[in-house]
């Protein structure tokens, strides 16, 4: 579960290393976010020279949390850190042309199957 104020790793090339979550997209009560939701978040950390800088305000899609989140066949996935790859806000495509660690399955369903197909493990 992603949350306020809960900082998330940045696993693609946009430039941002680390953001800080400050909106839940989706309704205008929602507290807690999801694998394949979107969320607003401010960069932290960035890498110089690159297209995102600190202080940027970004959209991304929540690619990899640490609660356990259950698949409908019974089985439970859960990684080691919470992660989110940066997309356009208007066309929903990524920032990046590449996606570092894995990146589960449900992303295609929830209609990302453009991040899907950039990581290089889909588990």
């Amino acid at each position: 579960m992603i949350q306020h104020q809960t900082l998330v790793k940045i696993c693609d090339n946009a430039g941002g290393k680390i953001g800080r979550v400050f909106k839940v997209m989706g309704a205008s009560k929602k507290r807690t976010a999801e694998i394949g939701e979107l969320v607003a978040l401010s960069v932290q950390s960035a890498e110089p020279r690159k297209d995102v800088k600190k202080g940027d305000v970004v959209h991304g899609v929540v690619v990899r949390q640490r609660k356990a989140k259950r698949r409908s066949d019974g089985s439970y996935i859960r990684f080691d850190d919470n992660a989110v790859v940066l997309i356009d806000k208007e066309t929903g495509v990524p920032l990046a042309n590449r996606v570092f660690g894995p990146v589960p399955r449900e992303l295609t369903a929830a209609g990302y199957g453009s991040i899907a197909s950039l990581a290089n493990e889909v588990v």
